[in-house]
This record gives C-alpha cells, sequence and structure tokens, in this order.
C-alpha cells in the first residue's frame, strides 16, 4: 500500500517541539506511542546485553573439558537466566515497540488505543526485570531449572524461585495489557478507507499475535501460580507423593510454550514482508496467502504442543498425532518463504543493510525449520532430545530468526525513528559479521547433539571438546559484532549523527509511514488521512 502525500496531516508540525513534557517527565509518564516505542526497544537492548553476557559466562565454561570458571550449579542457573531473559525481556519487548512504533503509523491512527495503559505496560517490566535478577542476590542463587521452570526442580529451588514466579507474572499482565491495545488500535483506529486486507502484513501479523498472547499467557500464569501453591501452600499439582503429576506441568507449560515460539516469530515475518518488496521494488507475491498463513500457524500452533515431550511416555497414537500435526506447521511456513523468493524473482534488487538482513533471514530461518522437521519425527526426537542439537535449533530460530529480522527493522524503519541515515559500510560490516559468527557458535552444535552431547552441562568428555571451542569461539565473535552495532550504528545514530534521512529513504517502500517526514513528528496523524477505495492513495 502506498500513499500520495496530499493531506495536512503529513506536514511538519511547527508546534512539534511544545506543548509535551521535556526531561524525565516525558518518558517516566509517556503517552506517545513513539516515546514508549523507545523506551520499548532501550529496555529490550538493554536485556540483550545482559542475556548476552550471560551466554558469554557460559560459553567460556564450555571452551574447554574440565570446570574452569563457574561451578556447576552457577552454570544452570545462567542457563536459566538467559533463556528468561532473552525470551521474556529482549525478543518480546523488542517486537512491541516496533508495534509502538510503527502500527499507528502503518494504519494512519494518531496513537494507541489506551496511552495510559501502554505507560503501565512498559513501566512494568523495570520491576519484573529487576525481580527476575534478584534470584542471584538471594539464599541458594538465582532457578537452576532450565528457562522451562519444570517441577519437581521448581518445588526444591530457594527463595529465588519466587521473585521469578512473581516476575514472570507481571511480565505477563505487561504482555497482555500491550496485545489488548493493539487489538484495540488495529480494529478500530485504522484511516478511513483501510480495509483489514490493505493492512501493511506487519499490522496483520502482530493483530495475530495478540490474540495469541492473549489465549497463552493465561495459561503459563496457572501453571506457574500451581508452582507457587506447592511450595507454600499444601497443594500437589505437579507432587507425586500427593496424587499430582510433574508431566502435568510439561503439558500447561508447553500449551503456552510452543505458542510462544511463534509469538516471536510471527511479528519477524511481518518486518520481512515489509522489507523484501522494497527492495526487490515489486509488491509481495501473494499478499492474501501470506495472511492466510500467519492465521493457519496461530491456529496450528495450539496443536502441537507435546511434540516437546516424546520422552515422557506418550502413547504411540498421541506420538503419531503431535508428529502429524507439527509437520503440518511446515506447509504454511513454506508458504511464507515461497512468497518471499517469489517477491525477489526478477525484482529490481539492491542490497542495502535492511535487504541484507532480510535475505540472511530468509536463508538461516529456513536452516531452522528444516531441523525442527527433524525434531518433528518421535523416533528421531527421542534420540536427539535434550541434546545440543535442539539448541542449534531453537537459536537459528530465535536468533537467526526474530533477531535477524529486528535488526533489519532497525535499519530499514531507523531513519524515519531518528531523522539520519546510518552508515553503510558499517551496517555491512555488522551483518556479515553477525552472519558469519552466527554459523559457526550454532552449526558445530548439530554435530554435538547428533554426538549424544546433552545440555545444561557445565562438563563434558573429551569427544565434543573441538567443536565446543569452535562454538565458544564464534559466540565471542558473535558478542563483539553486537557491541559493534550499539556503538557504531545505533548511538550514532540516536545522537542525530549521519546523513540526514529524506522522508523517504527506500526506492521501493510503501507505506503511510512514509509520507510522514524524517524524523517522524511527535503528533502523527491528528486528522486521520482518507484513504481511496484500493486504499493507494490519500485522497485528503
Amino acid at each position: 500500500m502506498s500513499a500520495v502525500l496530499d493531506h495536512p496531516a503529513h506536514t511538519p508540525h511547527a508546534h512539534d517541539d511544545h506543548g509535551h513534557p521535556h526531561g524525565w517527565r516525558r518518558w517516566l509518564f509517556a503517552t506517545n506511542h513513539k516515546d514508549i516505542g523507545t523506551m520499548y526497544l532501550v529496555f529490550s537492548f538493554t536485556m540483550f546485553f545482559v542475556g548476552g553476557v550471560m551466554a558469554l559466562i557460559i560459553r567460556a565454561e564450555l571452551f574447554q573439558p574440565g570446570l574452569q570458571f563457574v561451578h556447576p550449579d552457577l552454570f544452570n542457573q545462567l542457563t536459566t537466566m538467559h533463556g528468561l531473559i532473552m525470551v521474556f525481556g529482549a525478543i518480546m519487548p523488542a517486537f512491541v515497540g516496533f508495534a509502538n512504533w510503527l502500527l499507528p503509523m502503518q494504519i494512519g491512527a494518531s496513537d494507541m488505543a489506551f496511552a495510559r495503559m501502554n505507560n503501565l505496560s512498559f513501566w512494568l517490566l523495570i520491576p519484573a526485570a529487576l525481580l527476575l535478577m534478584s534470584g542471584f542476590f538471594l539464599p541458594g542463587g538465582a532457578p537452576s531449572t532450565g528457562w522451562t521452570l519444570y517441577a519437581p526442580l521448581t518445588l526444591q529451588m530457594g527463595p529465588s524461585m519466587d521473585s521469578t514466579i512473581f516476575a514472570i507474572h507481571l511480565l505477563g499482565a505487561s504482555s497482555i495489557m500491550g496485545a489488548i491495545n493493539i487489538i484495540v488500535t488495529v480494529l478500530n483506529m485504522r484511516a478511513p478507507g483501510m480495509k483489514l486486507m490493505q493492512m501493511p502484513l506487519f499490522a496483520w501479523t502482530w493483530l495475530i499475535t495478540a490474540f495469541l498472547l492473549i489465549a497463552v499467557m493465561p495459561v503459563f500464569a496457572g501453571a506457574i501460580t500451581m508452582t507457587l501453591t506447592d511450595r507454600h501452600f499444601g497443594t500437589t499439582f505437579f507432587n507425586p507423593a500427593g496424587g499430582g503429576d510433574p508431566v502435568m506441568y510439561q503439558h500447561i507449560f508447553w500449551f503456552f510454550g510452543h505458542p510462544e515460539v511463534y509469538i516471536m516469530i510471527l511479528p519477524a515475518f511481518g518486518v520481512i514482508s515489509a522489507i523484501i518488496p522494497a527492495f526487490a521494488r515489486k509488491p509481495l507475491f501473494g499478499y492474501e496467502s501470506m495472511v492466510y498463513a500467519t492465521a493457519s500457524i496461530a491456529i496450528l500452533s495450539f496443536l502441537v504442543w507435546a511434540h516437546h515431550m516424546f520422552t515422557s511416555g506418550m502413547p504411540v497414537t498421541g506420538q503419531l498425532f503431535f508428529m502429524y500435526a507439527t509437520m503440518l506447521i511446515a506447509v504454511p511456513t513454506g508458504v511464507k518463504i515461497f512468497n518471499w523468493i517469489a517477491t525477489m524473482w526478477r525484482g529490481s534488487m539492491t542490497f542495502e543493510t535492511p535487504m541484507l538482513f532480510a535475505i540472511g533471514f530468509i536463508f538461516v530461518f529456513t536452516i531452522g525449520g528444516f531441523t525442527g522437521l527433524i525434531l518433528a519425527m518421535a523416533p528421531i526426537d527421542i534420540e536427539l532430545h535434550d541434546t545440543y542439537y535442539v539448541v542449534a535449533h531453537f537459536h537459528y530460530v530465535l536468533v537467526a530468526g526474530s533477531l535477524f529480522a529486528l535488526f533489519a527493522g532497525v535499519y530499514y524503519w531507523g531513519p524515519k525513528w531518528t531523522g539520519v541515515m546510518y552508515s553503510e559500510t558499517r551496517g555491512k560490516i555488522h551483518f556479515w559479521n553477525s552472519l558469519i559468527w552466527f554459523n559457526v557458535t550454532f552449526f558445530p552444535m548439530h554435530f554435538l547433539g547428533l554426538a549424544g552431547m546433552p545440555r545444561r552441562y557445565a562438563d563434558y568428555p573429551m569427544q565434543f571438546a573441538d567443536f565446543n571451542m569452535i562454538a565458544s569461539i564464534g559466540a565471542f565473535g558473535f558478542g563483539l559484532s553486537q557491541v559493534y552495532f550499539l556503538f557504531a550504528v545505533v548511538i550514532p545514530m540516536m545522537r542525530g549523527k549521519g546523513e540526514k534521512a529524506p522522508s523517504k529513504p527506500w526506492e521501493g517502500a510503501v507505506g503511510l509511514e512514509w509520507e510522514l517526514p524524517s524524523p517522524a513528528p511527535f503528533h502523527t496523524f491528528e486528522t486521520p488521512p482518507q484513504l481511496d477505495a484500493t486504499a493507494t492513495r490519500v485522497i485528503g
């Protein structure tokens, strides 16, 4: 969807620097979607580095056999907190930040529907993160259960387990409020003339993701609340001694956990679906099929949870159902990848940094998808369960999937946010370092898993030494690449250092956000833009 500038709401506002709070009040009491989006992105990037430091300590310990730096219990605490922080503190808030920044601009809304609730949903993240991190300083240290928080381990942990449960409740409340806000904004505040099937695909992917969040976050909340009552109030939901069942926790957790994977990847699909057409200079191939594929993935994600549990004593009938249901998800996912490739086919492509990250995403995410298909097969999964093959698989999906899409989005929309262009040379240095070091880190883990190395172990026998050394070197290279991204790309853009960005820096970019000046004014679309019947232009 493109638009022709023909509306006073698109012009720079002379009063933009007036009439809104400055200093700390601007951020503490923020109700503007752009400010809140910025805070989400800064928070998620901070947590990304916190979780990244934990990952590097883990990889330093695994650099060679023997115990070098950390005690095995601290190793498991770091593994647990790395997972929780990256999922709930880095990836999810980053995409909510993108939603806050982009959705009102893309659909012609003045702001998010519930501005004060938007503020609260962000500020809940700060105490949640502090509670999560506080576990390291409580008696017994942080939980060492793995990020899945499986019973009966959770029933044996110290007081940090309770602070973790409270932190997850806060994070869940934040997610649910954000999801309600997104649904109401998209359904009720679109510009007159914009039908649902004319929205940018990013808006569609977030609309579907928001429904997923509302459906599954209460399920996880229930699971951890039952854990809390088992710990302190005499219930025995997950304690066999009282007639409970630890496997029931796994069912409840993965009924949340598998849709959660798609909560973290569907918005990434939306980002990639905006970038590929812009740099191929062609409309997105099969727009409607992309919408239906996204909805299909979301619906199927509720039917596949027990493929994480093939080793838990499931009857063969159950194994077959979950195996075939899981393999079925490959169909709509394959539709998306086919459509992206078809969009690029015979397009007038150029390879600026956002496009490089988008193509890198397709290449590496596809590898993650194939390893997921392999793990979907029950007999193979039983052999590979809880090995480094699984670690490799989900990092190919979440790092090369979600994270690469986030990088692509920052390079693509960053000029609109900050008003300055990034350095193309620095962007390409960041891309190639990220892609190469990522594969150096995680590709050897497939071989470690196939050889039988279990995950969450602080030590290992000598036959796994070489691949572990390669993976650890790659991890430090990948980590340093992100430090380079912070200092060479992000900070200069936030300070406004660089060539001034035009309102439409990318020739093939389409969408209402590109009709606004760069940087986008504090208030946009105070009067909704009027679109024609095809939503291809503004008619004033």
